[in-house]
């Protein structure tokens, strides 16, 4: 795996000036929050529309319908830096195309510095549920900076490193953190591929992907 144990650094790949902190412009009028602690970035659920524990639909509260649309000209709803789409989608579709010739049928997703989705591809043929183990190893690569399979190997022997993995992750190999002179911005995961060590073929398509998003800038 020393391969993939230097990410491929993407310059210019930024989306958005500015620091690297998360931050959210215009907040939902739901106060919208995660179904359970393992949800992944931005799957947050408004509290209506929705089934409740009694099995009845929660119904939308009162509140001026101005307050349910974000018009025309509205601020971003996010600043996190990561990258653009047209490079997220380029990075996506390249590993699934190594994948696939390589005879895998792989989900891929690629997510910013926020560790929400910028992209997901799923192959023709492919379980669609691929994607999101993706988007859980991206998280890994991008909470340690480092391909998620070495994080896997550190996590078991490190109790201070095991503490800073999330519900939310999948700890294995399979995605490269996205960097930026030096920063990291985002990380791209692939789930699918079979083969031992787990997540190896998944790690050398998301390699792919990188490389692509780098020949793409260049």
């Amino acid at each position: 795996m020393k391969t993939f144990r230097h990410s491929i650094l993407l310059a210019g790949l930024l989306l958005v000036a500015g620091g690297a902190a998360h931050q959210v412009l215009a907040a939902g009028p739901f106060n919208d929050q995660p179904a359970s602690p393992r949800s992944l970035p931005a799957d947050d659920l408004p509290p209506f529309g929705m089934l409740d524990d009694q099995g009845n639909l929660t119904p939308v509260p009162d509140m001026p319908a101005s307050a349910l649309h974000r018009g025309p000209g509205s601020p971003p709803e996010s600043t996190a830096p990561g990258p653009n789409l047209k490079l997220a989608i380029a990075g996506a579709r390249a590993a699934v195309a190594a994948c696939g010739a390589a005879g895998y049928r792989v989900g891929v997703t690629v997510i910013d510095s926020a560790g929400e989705a910028r992209a997901m591809l799923t192959a023709d043929g492919s379980d669609g549920s691929h994607v999101f183990v993706a988007m859980r190893k991206a998280l890994v690569a991008l909470q340690f900076q480092m391909p998620s399979s070495e994080a896997d190997s550190k996590v078991h022997q490190d109790p201070t490193l095991l503490k800073r993995v999330t519900p939310a992750m999948f700890v294995e190999g399979g995605a490269l953190p996205i960097l930026v002179k030096g920063q990291v911005i985002g990380a791209i995961g692939v789930s699918g591929a079979a083969g031992t060590p787990i997540g190896h073929q998944d790690e050398v398509c998301a390699a792919a992907g990188l490389k692509k998003m780098r020949a793409h800038r260049s």
